[in-house]
């Protein structure tokens, strides 16, 4: 970054985003828990999916004031880890592995959060919702393009809050950036760059032939669910790298759309692009891409030109001439990230758009958009909160509504699948988000809707 000494406050500011992917990955969800003070009513809150990322979530409720009645997951495993970390504001919660059971079982139940593997994200919400449950389910809202157009009809429909866990949506930077971009402040923004670093996922591969026994405890084909059968792979699908398989999960481009999509899609009011270009390595394998670019084309609307939207992951990065003020020393880009690019100025705003660094046309170097006399200027217009779990939770309890609900989170989920569907397919698409279908292309209909295994859905 030119201009910009490596100790001063602005950069090391910047500089949070090109910290370790890991230690990034855990970090928004923890960063915007708080600690309240206690409520004037306890929320009685159920979770499903008792893996790594829920483990925030459980905190964070337990942090606000509100009590954990049941868990429910088909891994004993991840319930007793869940019970010796969080000790007795716990231990009189309800365990099922069944969610059908604890919705039916648990009338105390007001709330859900969900934090399994994307598969069984639509399942579970759905079965929620229809119960009169407040949901609070983690990103992607689901797994294919039809279950997230059927979510955001049900919330359409349905009086319960819903909040998907895109947690930067919660940040004063997000939401100062929306402000900047709707004064006009970078001029017209007519391309966006996100990337992602290499992911440690399966990918560019197909699945092992071989078996391994199934784990004392976990119920595998409840696990599997509505994917096809397998047979069990130690360490190749649970718990931490469903991700990388199709069947459970899309890669990192399924993992971060609603993340790094989110204040472009919010701020540029982008409905659906007409049109999906797609580069990569590893295609048409079992797992996602090795690497690959995705390039959402988005028409001209509401008075705004037409956007190109870029995604850049597995070692694909943007390309010098859109990011020559964001490389450091011998030319080095940040890890990850997210780029919008005006005719004034350019906004860096992370790969979980939590951030808001800003560089005009004039300017020596970026720097934190509360530190530029200009963009001081620009007044606030939309109310900050003190997180996103918070938010979801003042909702349920009669407060304001939440700025990341299912129909949101649902459309934000189509954008980054109809680019999958296109990987899948290896080859650049048309795109009829409308009608969710890729015009003359009838094998992308399996894409978007799947034919699912229907045991272990609600009303079985």
């Amino acid at each position: 970054m030119k201009t910009n000494p490596s100790n001063s406050p602005d950069r090391r500011q910047f500089l949070k985003t090109g910290a370790a992917a890991g230690a990034l990955m855990m970090l928004p969800a923890r960063a915007l828990q708080v600690q309240a003070a206690a409520p004037a009513r306890q929320l009685k809150v159920a979770f499903a999916g008792m893996g790594g990322q829920i483990q925030g979530h459980v905190s964070g409720i337990l942090q606000l004031g509100h009590q954990v009645v049941a868990m429910c997951d088909v891994d004993s495993a991840q319930i007793a880890k869940t019970k010796a970390r969080h000790g007795e504001a716990v231990a009189k919660a309800a365990v099922y592995k069944d969610y059908r059971l604890m919705l039916e079982k648990e009338p105390s139940i007001e709330a859900v959060v969900i934090a399994t593997p994307d598969h069984w994200h639509a399942p579970i919400c759905r079965a929620a919702m229809e119960a009169g449950k407040h949901v609070y389910c983690e990103k992607p809202l689901t797994h294919t393009i039809y279950e997230a157009r059927q979510l955001r009809e049900l919330c359409r429909a349905s009086k319960v809050v819903t909040q998907m866990g895109n947690q930067g949506s919660a940040s004063d930077n997000l939401r100062r950036s929306m402000e900047l971009i709707a004064a006009g402040f970078f001029g017209e923004i007519r391309e966006v760059h996100a990337w992602h670093p290499v992911h440690g996922w399966p990918s560019g591969v197909d699945r092992p032939l071989d078996s391994d026994p199934v784990p004392e405890g976990l119920d595998w084909d409840f696990w599997l669910g509505t994917s096809p059968a397998r047979p069990y792979k130690t360490k190749i699908y649970h718990p931490n790298d469903w991700r990388g398989w199709y069947d459970f999960g899309n890669g990192s481009l399924g993992d971060f759309c609603c993340h790094s999509f989110n204040l472009p899609l919010r701020a540029l009011k982008l409905d659906y692009p007409d049109k999906i270009e797609i580069e990569g390595t590893g295609l048409g394998k079992e797992s996602f891409a090795e690497s690959c670019s995705v390039k959402l084309h988005f028409p001209a609307r509401e008075g705004r030109g037409p956007v190109v939207l870029n995604w850049h992951t597995g070692g694909k990065l943007p390309p010098e001439s859109a990011t020559e003020w964001l490389r450091g020393p011998g030319g080095k880009l940040p890890g990850n990230g997210c780029l919008l690019i005006g005719d004034k100025g350019q906004l860096q705003c992370g790969l979980w758009n939590s951030d808001c660094n800003i560089r005009m046309k004039d300017d020596p170097r970026f720097i934190w958009a509360g530190n530029h006399p200009a963009a001081k200027l620009i007044p606030q217009s939309i109310p900050r909160v003190k997180g996103q779990l918070q938010e979801w939770v003042d909702a349920c309890l009669g407060g304001p509504r939440v700025f990341s609900d299912f129909d949101f989170g649902g459309h934000l989920t189509e954008i980054g699948l109809a680019g999958i569907v296109a990987l899948r397919l290896q080859k650049n698409i048309p795109w009829d988000g409308p009608g969710m279908k890729v015009p003359g292309m009838p094998e992308a209909d399996a894409l978007i809707k799947r034919g699912d295994r229907t045991a272990y859905l609600p009303g079985h």
